[in-house]
This record gives structure tokens, sequence and C-alpha cells, in this order.
């Protein structure tokens, strides 16, 4: 009888194990003859020395399909001991697969063109109305390059503004102060990544979610950065912003441009450096429209709506008074 650690680096536990330890339970009812114990992400076996190599061949199996899809059933543990081939659905525009097996992909055509223009681009300017899938797609891009080890990490920023309402001092430490700005970009990667493993990567900097003002000074190398919410930079942040690109960087920036924040007498940086880049070689711009929105069917009739009012307003004539 020997005794054989296995750790689980690459899955959440959670669900690996399954629900109530339902995989564990079915891997020890296929395995009868071994004794299995299940802690954190840490499998320990008891047995023959040579029952333990099919095991270990199931497990490293099933830890990458885990890895891969997010989700573990008992049919698939069922089908990779037996070694039948496993057949997945699918997708000519699947970005990666999220949480519990959820499809990420690109939905209409403007978010298609946004994938292109990231794997043929190192900048990716990416414009358009609330609701088109902008910043969601772009950290699907982002979290499938950290999955398939194309970078080290992931940096997410956005500029530190409030939308029409002046919040004033937010109690609490650095964090709690800023992640009611970021968290847009916590509710996406939750979506793609299991929330141990989010945990994990959060706290050893994988993944780094920070305001604008955080990135001054610093060098962006391996990594995929995400500007969100670009429209309410100044001309000087998103210079600065700009410039952090390192070796094997790509960068995507978002942003709205009916959607200001701004105080009127600052000119947004996000038009500015887009006029000013618009020759440069090496940079993707991918615009977004009101037929991309794929949120609630009612937000695309609300953008609708505002679009005609404000061109109501522009071409009403103006009023003067006369003395």
């Amino acid at each position: 009888m020997i005794e054989q650690t296995f750790i689980l680096e690459h899955v959440d536990p959670v669900i690996f194990y399954g629900v109530n330890n339902s995989n564990m339970s079915l891997l020890k009812t296929l395995f009868p003859k071994l004794r299995i114990a299940a802690r954190g992400n840490v499998i320990k076996v008891i047995g023959e020395e040579s029952q333990i190599p099919e095991f270990k061949n199931v497990l490293e199996q099933l830890e990458k399909y885990c890895a891969e899809y997010n989700v573990l059933t008992e049919d698939v543990i069922l089908d990779i001991t037996k070694g039948k081939e496993l057949k997945q659905a699918k997708s000519d525009n699947l970005i990666l697969h999220g949480v519990n097996g959820k499809l990420i992909q690109a939905r209409t055509e403007n978010q298609q063109k946004l994938v292109t223009a990231f794997e043929k681009n190192d900048l990716v300017f990416a414009i358009g109305p609330a609701g088109s899938g902008k910043t969601y797609t772009a950290i699907a891009l982002a979290v499938r390059a950290l999955k398939n080890k194309e970078v080290r990490k992931i940096i997410l920023s956005r500029p530190a503004v409030e939308a029409g309402e002046k919040l004033g001092f937010l109690p609490g430490d650095m964090k709690e102060k800023i992640d009611p700005y970021l968290q847009p970009l916590y509710d996406a990667l939750e979506d793609m990544i299991p929330v141990a493993k989010l945990k994990d990567y959060i706290e050893n900097n994988v993944i780094q979610i920070a305001p604008l003002a955080f990135m001054r000074g610093r060098t962006l190398n391996d990594a995929v950065i995400i500007l969100d919410e670009a429209q309410n930079t100044t001309t000087q942040q998103i210079k600065m912003f700009l410039t952090r690109l390192g070796m094997n960087g790509k960068m995507i920036v978002t942003g709205d441009v009916t959607q200001i924040d701004l105080p009127a007498s600052q000119t947004s940086g996000l038009t500015h450096s887009m006029n000013i880049l618009k020759n440069v070689s090496g940079i993707g711009k991918i615009e977004f429209n009101k037929k991309d929105i794929v949120r609630h069917k009612l937000v695309q009739k609300i953008v609708d709506a505002y679009e005609k009012n404000e061109k109501k307003e522009k071409e009403r004539p103006k009023v003067t008074n006369s003395k």
C-alpha cells in the first residue's frame, strides 16, 4: 500500500468536488479499492501501487476539463473514466467558457470585430453606447489570454468620476473607497472566473483592479490592460495611461462619448486621443452602435429616444434676448 498526494492547481475545488461532494463520492465508487480523501485543493489516495496510475490519469483529465469549462458533472466523470471521447458544442463566436460552463461569446458583429482587432493589434479603442458589450467582451478577451498563458496578468482600470452626483468622502480603507467605482469590472470577472480562483488571482496580483490614478509610473509588461469609461479621462490622464504599455502587452480602451461626466471646461481624453492617434498603425478602432446593445430590450429604445431628443435640441433655434 502506498499513499500519494495530488494538488488541484488550476480549478476551483468547490466546482471540482461538486455539490455536497457528489463528484468525489462518484470517484470513490468508481475506484472502490482506493481510499480517497479530499480537503481544500489536496487529494490524498491510499492503495496498491498498480492502481494509482489509472486514478492519476483520470484525475488529470478531469482537472483539465474543469479548468477549461469551469464545470464538472457526473456524466463527464463517467465518460472520462470509461475513456470515452467528450464532444463539446462548438460556437464560431466563442471566446471562453465562464462559470458553470456558461458560453462567453461575441454576440454581435461589432463584438466579433473587437475580438479580431484584439488579435491583430496591441492597442484597440472600443467606442459605443451603454450595454453594447464593450467592457464585457474586452474582459473576456483578457481572461482568455490569461488562461492560455499568453500574458501573466490582467490590469483593469477606471477613472474615479461620479456619474452626475457627488458621493462625498466614502468610508473605509483605500480598497473600500475605490471599489464602488470598479464594481462593473468585478461583475464581469465573476461571470468568467470561479469565486475562489478569482480571489486567488486578486490576492496574488495576477488580476489587478485599480483607479486610473494608480497607473502613473508603471510599465506594464506581459499583461492585458483595459481602461474602462475612458470618456471621463482628461487629456493628460489618457496620455499617461497609453504610455504604460510594455513588452508583450495588449491594451483595450473602452468608452461612450455620449456619457462624459467631466466638467464642461475639460476636454475628454478619449476623443482627444482618438483624433491624435487616428493615423498611427497598429491601433484598432471599433465603433459600437445601438444595434449592439445586449441588455434588456428597453435599453436600446431608451438610447434611441435620447439620440432623437439630442438631435431635436441641436436643430432648435437658439433664443436670444433683445433689448
